[in-house]
């Protein structure tokens, strides 16, 4: 990764960014269709505890949750402290910490990378082979569109997995293990902490960058609009909250069924919710199903709307 000097200045320029890519964004990964029958409602059923089990029954997954109200403190949780593949939610943070480290000016600067820098799901950075992108333009390519390529770009400039565990233990995170980069840190074995958190640790993170004081108010804005402004995430947290919540979030996919969603909340009215839903399946190759997902965060709305 090579920096120039090019640049366009001012916070403003920082937040308009948008990178469409030619191709859409990651197909899924296939939806497996449980034949259970959908559950009852939280309230019919004796509450969230017991509907997250018959969402683990039903799609045949583990699940993590965990949410918070900031406003209250009250908090939902299922598995909260259990492991699981952190796969491209990790792009929140590292964009985050780039943010962080880097003036709006930096931020600017034209990063240059070649052909052999591509990896896998790459929809924005193969077509700026020729042209760099600025190191801006490579955020918002890693959080709005997940692009592998992107992210390593992020990796490197924060000097690479270890610099982003010293980051993130800075602000508290002692549970988080990054050990590799795109695309190898999707392929998790059970058992194995490599490149793996939990929902607490991952919605604690994301609290303190987009509503706590680890980014200036000017560069949380600009993080939480790329969150805001994400076009893979439809189907999953934002399919499941009321249509009137703004969602700002970071998907994530990877080997043994991994499904997860991060997303800072807001509804109509209250304060901010934060909301960590990660999942994982038995075998290697089993496929997930974004319902999953969008299912828990239902069950978190009802209990914290």
């Amino acid at each position: 990764m090579v920096f120039s000097s090019h640049r366009r200045t001012g916070l403003a320029a920082l937040a308009a960014v948008v990178l469409v890519p030619a191709t859409g964004c990651a197909a899924a990964n296939g939806a497996a269709t449980p034949e259970a029958e959908q559950s009852a409602s939280p309230a019919a059923s004796g509450g969230p505890a017991r509907e997250f089990e018959r969402l683990e029954e039903e799609f045949d997954a583990r699940l993590g949750v965990y949410a918070v109200d900031t406003g209250s403190g009250e908090e939902v949780e299922h598995r909260p402290d259990e492991r699981f593949a952190y796969a491209s939610t990790h792009k929140a943070l590292t964009a985050a910490l780039v943010l962080q480290q880097n003036t709006p000016e930096e931020m600017e600067e034209v990063v240059t990378f070649t052909e052999e820098d591509l990896v896998d799901y790459s929809p924005v950075t193969e077509q700026h082979v020729d042209t760099g992108m600025t190191l801006m333009e490579v955020a918002d390519a890693a959080v709005r569109y997940s692009d592998n390529t992107a992210a390593n770009l992020l990796f490197e400039e924060l000097g690479g997995p270890d610099a982003f565990e010293d980051e993130l233990e800075a602000i508290g995170d002692d549970v988080t293990d990054p050990e590799r980069i795109e695309t190898e840190l999707n392929d998790w074995t059970p058992g194995d902490t490599s490149d793996t958190s939990t929902p607490r640790a991952m919605a604690g993170n994301l609290r303190e960058f987009t509503l706590g004081d680890a980014l200036p108010e000017d560069r949380r804005e600009v993080l939480n609009d790329l969150l805001v402004n994400n076009t893979t995430g439809d189907a999953l947290i934002r399919a499941g909250v009321p249509e009137d919540w703004r969602v700002g979030d970071k998907t994530g996919a990877g080997s043994h069924g991994t499904r997860n969603d991060i997303a800072v909340i807001w509804p109509p009215e209250g304060d901010p919710i934060v909301l960590a839903v990660m999942s994982s399946r038995e075998a290697e190759d089993a496929e997930y199903d974004d319902a999953l997902i969008a299912r828990a965060a239902e069950i978190v709305a009802e209990e914290l709307g």
